[in-house]
């Protein structure tokens, strides 16, 4: 079997590109990670996410605990036999769920006590449970317990839950051991202080980490607030290792985020997007909900690599979107998941070739100019 490895093969500015070495497939990174959460990226067959150029996946440990149940899936042969997906699983750790979505939850030094958002059954989460879980579920990259706190927040708060992200770091830390084919990835807190930010980062590099995640952003701050934690979090963590920026986000955030030393990304956007309506391209987001598109003959993208964009016409997307139609939410979580990947793709060959300041400011560009013809 393959160690996890992470392998730095060209940067241009603070742009790195790079692959992942894990027993079941190479990460080319930067990489966009499809959300599955409960084992599943929603309206789409694994061999379609895939195909769209998908390296690896998410799975969220709240969902997978809570409903089927880690000790299930572990009896059947873990959440890549179970989901049908034999290229890397990442499983966050499951605390954001808790602070986001659980009922009468009760944070302490052990960990989180909650009840289920879906039946009110009574739950405990420590690191040790996290690592646990994560391990029945057999994750590629597994992550630590943290506590993920919603911008703007008082010092004095933010500190408290860096200070306990840490504490909770150590302890994951010790219950993942030493697992070569498997990968613990620290996750750094802080919120919006940059002293607090470095603080986390250098208690998590003297715990020690296979890769570090910058936590706690995407939270309900402004862009530039994410920006400038991402230029002053970035050079605190080591250039051997992967950095996630977990959450992120839509294609101007990527872009920002990867000229910034982000190495890898999730977010459920694209596919929530694709369910309401929105479809992202080179002319920027559409919404299909809009009533300028019910008469229109011209495909999304006539010039895009992907089937889908330049097979079905403006107008009958239009009306799958309309009508609530599933086959609406299938096609166009598709497109998006695959424009994602376009947008990385062509990210790791900018930074290749040294141009990925012209290829950011050129793919903003095509999103300013629109997808409205010319009359």
């Amino acid at each position: 079997m393959t160690d996890f490895s992470f392998t730095l093969l060209a940067t241009d500015g603070m742009a790195r590109r790079g692959r992942i070495d894990t027993s079941r497939g190479d990460i080319r990174t930067p990489a966009f990670m499809p959300v599955g959460t409960a084992g599943t990226v929603k309206a789409m067959y694994p061999e379609q996410v895939r195909a769209t150029g998908a390296d690896i996946v998410l799975g969220n440990t709240y969902h997978l605990m809570l409903r089927p149940g880690a000790e299930r899936v572990a009896a059947l042969g873990g959440l890549h036999r179970f989901m049908d997906w034999e290229r890397p699983i990442l499983t966050d750790s499951g605390g954001f769920q808790v602070m986001s979505l659980a009922k009468l939850r009760k944070l302490t030094e052990k960990g989180v006590t909650f009840r289920s958002h879906i039946d009110g059954s009574a739950h405990e989460l420590t690191p040790e449970r996290s690592i646990e879980i994560q391990t029945l579920l057999d994750s590629d990259i597994v992550m630590q317990l943290d506590e993920c706190i919603a911008l703007p927040a008082g010092r004095a708060e933010m500190e408290r839950a860096m200070e306990l992200s840490l504490r909770w770091g150590e302890r994951s830390r010790a219950a993942f051991g030493r697992r070569p084919h498997r990968a613990l990835f620290g996750i750094v807190q802080g919120g919006d202080d940059a002293g607090l930010r470095a603080r986390s980062a250098a208690g998590l590099i003297s715990i020690g980490f296979d890769g570090y995640a910058v936590g706690g952003l995407a939270v309900g701050e402004p862009q530039e607030t994410m920006f400038r934690v991402l230029d002053e979090v970035t050079p605190e963590l080591p250039a051997e290792r992967p950095r996630y920026l977990m959450g992120v986000g839509k294609p101007d955030d990527i872009l920002g985020a990867i000229a910034r030393g982000i190495d890898m990304f999730d977010c459920v956007h694209p596919t929530r997007a694709g369910r309401h309506g929105h479809v992202y391209s080179r002319f920027g987001v559409i919404n299909l909900k809009n009533a300028r598109h019910r008469d229109d003959p011209r495909p999304i993208d006539e010039q895009s690599p992907n089937e889908n964009c330049r097979r079905f016409s403006r107008a009958y997307l239009h009306h799958l979107v309309r009508s609530e139609e599933i086959l609406g939410a299938m096609i166009l979580s598709q497109i998006n998941l695959a424009y994602y990947q376009e947008l990385v793709a062509g990210a790791r060959d900018a930074i290749a070739a040294g141009t990925f300041t012209d290829f950011a400011a050129e793919t903003r560009a095509g999103w300013a100019r629109g997808d409205l013809p010319t009359l």
